[in-house]
Order: structure tokens, then C-alpha cells, then sequence
């Protein structure tokens, strides 16, 4: 939802599929999308599981970690036909492993996925939905992987491996799950991008932290807004970096989109 809503700001259209409880969260959850320019066209609404909730908690250096509740709405999404034929015209499918939990939505996303559009995975290892076999299925759909450097450690050790650097790691990655493209987070010290057997580095922006949920979301919406516009790896990983750290900077997992002030980041 929060990569939808950050499209939509930057000024790309991207619909959101999801599903709420038929209950006050749910109706308000809708309004705030709409209100917020969102198509909220593919969200089904469940009456009998309540509308997803996600306890956050923040730690001494505001990095957040996540309880989240079950079984919600989401874990219910069905395959409806105008789900499909979005999925089936639309240029790009933009999917999170966690939301594959559920025995139901990851079917749904299993027959989304197999049509021509470029596949982009944000992989969420979330204890304890972290299933090697579900992961590396999803991988299997997917184009371009989005995940962090913890993360990235995680699919050496499922493979047994003790590989000799993080560079050394992306480019097995890269081969092993068949990815045109990878893109790691690391943080407050940026980004690394794996094209075409090239890497990319960015170190980060360096801006005071005031909450962190949501700067993933963030990132990954400026690096699919960056190559929607063009932009080469180098100028795409920095506007992503840039991005992620503007919403780092601000109170909220989707504050106001302010194209300026990214642009001041960026140019310091």
C-alpha cells in the first residue's frame, strides 16, 4: 500500500490489490486511499475477518520491528476477474513474499504472476512466515528482488554457503534465483543495484531519523520511478536513496510527498 501510495505522489498510476474487513478500520483505510488519489478498485472487503493490523515497535535508534496479527483480510484475497485482467495488462506486478502466509492470497498470486509483465519481489522475512520453499518459489515468478542485506545472509545460509563478500553474495543471488535484476538496502549506509552484471553503490543520504517504517516502501517506489522515467541504475539508485531517506526524515510511513525536498537531499 505504502509503494502504491508513493507511485501515485511521484505521479505513476498504480492500483492496489488487497482486501479489508467489513468493519470502522477497513472503511477508514479506504477513505484514506481515496482521499490520497488511490485506485482502491481492487480491494475486496471480507465480512468475516477484520482488517489487517500491524504493531510496530521502535527501538532506542527508531529502527522498527513488526508484530503482525492473524488471520486478517489479506490473508483472503480471491482471484477476481478484474483482478486478473489488471494483472494481465498492466507493465509491472510489484508483490511482498509476506503476504504469502496464507494458503489463499498465495494462490491468488501464484495465477497473477503468470502472464508477461515484469515481476518485481520485495522479500519481507518476517518470523515466522519465512518458508524457504514459499520464498524461493516466489523468486522463481520474479524479474527484479528487492531485499536488505540481512536478508540477502539469510538465502546464503538456506543454501549452506559462506560466501566471501556481500558482492560475491548478489551475484550468486542473481544466478541462483534467475533475477534480471537485485537491488540490496543496507540502512543508513544506502544501497547496492546488480544490473546487467554491474553493481551500483549509493552510501545513503545522511538526514536526522524520526521514523523509519516506512523508508523501504519509500526507496522502492523511487527506484521504480526512476527507471520509469529513464533514469540510468546510477541516477535511479540515488533518487530511491534520496526518497527513502525523506520519509525516514518525517513522522509517518506515508507523509506528504515533497518532490523539492528530495531534491535538496539529494544535492545536500
Amino acid at each position: 500500500m505504502n509503494v502504491a501510495l508513493h507511485l501515485n505522489a511521484i505521479g505513476l498510476k498504480a492500483r492496489i490489490a488487497s482486501k479489508v474487513g467489513n468493519d470502522k478500520a477497513g472503511k477508514e483505510l479506504i477513505s484514506f486511499l481515496r482521499n490520497s488519489g488511490v485506485d482502491t478498485s481492487l480491494i475486496q472487503t471480507d465480512e468475516k475477518l477484520q482488517t489487517s493490523e500491524v504493531l510496530v515497535h521502535l527501538d532506542k535508534n527508531n529502527n522498527a520491528s513488526y508484530e503482525i496479527c492473524e488471520p486478517v483480510a489479506w490473508d483472503n484475497i480471491r482471484l477476481m476477474d478484474e483482478l486478473a485482467q489488471e494483472a494481465n495488462h498492466c507493465d509491472l506486478i510489484i508483490y511482498g513474499s509476506l503476504a504469502s502466509r496464507n494458503k489463499t492470497t498465495r494462490g491468488t498470486l501464484f495465477k497473477l504472476l503468470e502472464n508477461d509483465a515484469v515481476k518485481l519481489i520485495d522479500v519481507n522475512l518476517r518470523k515466522p512466515y519465512d518458508k524457504k520453499e514459499v520464498l524461493e518459489t516466489l523468486l522463481g515468478k520474479a524479474d527484479i528482488a528487492k531485499l536488505n542485506d540481512e536478508e540477502l545472509r539469510v538465502f546464503e545460509q538456506w543454501n549452506g554457503l559462506s560466501l566471501k563478500n556481500e558482492k560475491e553474495r548478489v551475484k550468486w543471488f542473481a544466478d541462483q534465483y534467475n533475477v534480471d535484476m537485485v537491488c540490496i538496502t543496507k540502512g543508513a549506509n544506502g544501497a547496492l543495484l546488480y544490473v546487467e552484471q554491474h553493481f551500483y553503490e549509493h552510501p545513503g543520504f545522511k538526514v536526522k531519523a524520526i521514523d523509519t517504517v516506512g523508508a523501504g516502501d519509500a526507496f522502492l517506489a523511487g527506484l521504480v520511478a526512476a527507471f520509469g522515467q529513464k533514469k540510468d541504475p546510477e541516477e535511479s539508485i540515488a533518487f530511491a536513496c534520496a526518497t527513502g531517506a525523506f520519509v525516514a526524515s518525517m513522522a509517518g510511513a506515508t507523509p506528504r510527498y515533497d518532490l523539492a525536498e528530495i531534491k535538496r537531499i539529494m544535492t545536500g
